[in-house]
């Protein structure tokens, strides 16, 4: 507990959670498998674009197919393959390093336990010893087979391009017509995707967090004071995040080092503890610096009143051990409708998401 009590006192680590279900993409996972709060930011513009494409062309494939959207794309793939991150992806498509699965021979490496014949003799996933899941979306060549259209125009249906895969998945998800507004048939959809629990847990949170992260706040009914911390802290959108950095006058260089060694020393932007600061001075509150210290500050909002119990301009925390606010780690500012500003972690921006995309609900905290 020490240690941690030592990473709190600037701010924002995010606690393990979420772990990745079945088998990972080779070398696709830059986070350990760890699947942590995210937004639009987060995935490399080229896969945004094909994920968007794919939602306006799956119609012409399964005509009857209703509420297919990009974050349920997204919430795939980031599980799958993290969303193809570090790989290259030119204007075509085509996706370099190829992403590829465990080899399915049943060795028990990456969870497989079961032999899956080579069908393909090695065209698609470079060997024909047995099966392997490939490209951003981890199709098995069998299943690529039944789903495969060439959706960049090059007369080539390739799993290994961004556009191909991003629309053979939306057609394998739509099966014969499913209405993916129908919270029953969005869960049946990922659940033939792979048949496990936890990894339909695991996909749901990811739809639920881009979805949210997608729509821009109401602020049509908010006003006064919380109207200005909640615009302060907008009008920050995409400022880099920095391990301690942000004061009241703005973005400012960081110190080093956080929990998983990065420095903020060369970057000018904020971390979580640094934007709420900011947000609020814009209205005359002087913040502590620390999220652990700001939980002392105003109206508190017990966690177990639920995220329901938050209103627009509330502080929202996250803590290692809920109830225990000398572990909180993290703070965001509630907009409303599920959705909180947030400079979530080394390596993000300042950015929208879901009110749940960190762990450790740990309650609130009313100023105005």
């Amino acid at each position: 507990m020490v240690a941690l009590l030592m990473f709190a006192a600037v701010c924002c680590a995010a606690p393990v959670g979420n772990a990745i279900s079945a088998y990972v993409a080779q070398g696709a996972q830059d986070n350990g498998g760890i699947a942590e709060g995210g937004s639009a930011e987060d995935i490399p513009p080229r896969m945004l674009t094909a994920y968007k494409k794919a939602v306006q062309q799956v119609g012409k494939h399964v005509p009857t197919c209703q509420g297919m959207r990009w974050p349920v794309l997204a919430g795939i793939t980031k599980v799958e393959s993290n969303h193809a991150v570090g790989r290259n992806i030119p204007a075509g498509g085509d996706i370099r390093p190829k992403i590829y699965g465990v080899l399915l021979n049943g060795s028990g490496a990456g969870g497989n336990t079961t032999v899956f014949p080579d069908t393909d003799n090695g065209r698609w996933d470079g060997t024909a010893n047995a099966e392997r899941a490939v490209g951003p979306f981890q199709f098995l060549p069998s299943t690529w087979e039944g789903v495969e259209q060439d959706a960049n125009g090059d007369k080539l249906a390739d799993p290994h391009n961004a556009d191909d895969a991003a629309l053979g998945a939306a057609i394998y998800l739509c099966g014969g017509g499913r209405d993916l507004t129908q919270r029953s048939q969005l869960k049946a959809a990922i659940l033939q995707y792979n048949d496990s629990n936890e990894y339909l847990a695991n996909v749901l949170s990811w739809i639920d967090q881009y979805t949210a992260a997608a729509k821009d706040p109401n602020l049509n009914n908010i006003r006064g004071k919380v109207r200005t911390v909640i615009v302060a802290a907008l009008s920050q959108r995409g400022a880099p995040y920095s391990w301690g950095g942000g004061n009241a006058s703005g973005k400012s260089y960081g110190i080093c080092c956080s929990p998983s060694g990065k420095s903020g020393a060369s970057i000018k932007g904020f971390d979580c503890s640094g934007l709420t600061l900011y947000a609020y001075a814009k209205v005359g509150i002087q913040l502590p610096r620390t999220a652990a210290a700001q939980a002392g500050v105003g109206q508190r909002i017990p966690a177990s009143l639920g995220t329901g119990a938050l209103k627009a301009g509330d502080l929202v925390f996250y803590a290692y051990a809920p109830g225990r606010d000398s572990t909180i780690y993290h703070v965001g500012i509630y907009v409303g409708g599920g959705q909180m500003i947030n400079a979530a972690r080394p390596g993000t921006v300042v950015r929208l998401d879901a009110v749940n995309a960190m762990s450790g609900f740990a309650g609130g905290a009313r100023l105005l």
